[in-house]
């Protein structure tokens, strides 16, 4: 999340501002590899942007959401462009916080269990048979080592030569694919709202999903919660498959 005081600093993309005419574009979010989010602002809208020669996989998410949305609660795809700068996509709001909003983090009993039970959720209803992605365990070590290639990156390169193969799946579903606390919104209620940043959606073992979504959790809420996180998905947690897909997670996309 952007903290109040780097707001000022993000610049509303050339493309966006002639997207957005008169409307008021409110930064909320910035990654590492230079993606913004932008609220729309009283429109009920959120505009994601990545910049031209980024890995960030906006166009994928549009295919992603379009196909989820008949299935879960996701944002609504809106509209898409690309220019010389980048690329954007425009959604729908969906009603609730991101399970890392201040409320939330002040109330970890409620975001953890409302992370695994909406994992669980995604899980059983998006139907695996006809599902047009994947986010197999041979499609993201070859983009890994892809990515290495383009970056020169011997160290990482290396890593992805000595990967070794998955353990035997355990259950195949489609899986998020980024299930980390940021990507589930939570009503007021203390219910779950929705999901998003599906770019990454796609039939892999459930494990791919839960090591890191169960690993996320300490990253926003500090140690200690697995247990509550794997009691309200309803799955003992498996040590050999969550340390195999926390490295797989490691290799980067």
């Amino acid at each position: 999340m952007i903290p109040g005081a780097d707001v000022a600093d993000v610049r509303v993309p050339r493309a966006l501002r002639r997207w957005a005419g008169d409307r008021e574009l409110r930064p909320v979010w910035r990654n590492e590899a230079g993606g913004l989010t932008f609220e729309v602002v009283g429109v009920g809208a959120f505009v994601k942007w990545a910049p031209a020669g980024s890995r960030l996989r906006i166009a994928e998410e549009a295919r992603r959401l379009a196909w989820a949305g008949r299935h879960l609660r996701v944002p609504a795809v809106l509209g898409s462009g690309r220019d010389e700068d980048g690329t954007w996509l425009v959604t729908s709001a969906l009603p609730g916080r991101s399970a890392v909003d201040p409320r939330w983090l002040a109330r970890p009993e409620v975001a953890v269990r409302v992370l695994g039970e909406g994992l669980r959720l995604l899980h059983e209803s998006l139907p695996v048979a006809g599902c047009p992605f994947e986010w197999s365990v041979a499609g993201r070590v070859e983009r890994a080592r892809a990515g290495a290639v383009a970056d020169g990156r011997a160290d990482l390169l290396q890593r992805v030569a000595e990967f070794p193969g998955p353990p035997p799946h355990d259950r195949l579903v489609v899986c998020h694919g980024d299930p980390c606390c940021p990507n589930t919104l939570i009503g007021d209620d203390g219910e779950l709202a929705g999901h998003v940043d599906l770019d990454c959606l796609g039939v892999a073992d459930r494990w791919a999903d839960l090591a890191v979504g169960s690993w996320s959790l300490e990253w926003n809420y500090g140690p200690g919660w697995d247990g509550a996180y794997f009691a309200a998905y309803g799955v003992e947690p498996d040590a050999e498959r969550i340390a195999y897909h926390r490295a797989l997670w490691s290799l980067g996309d």
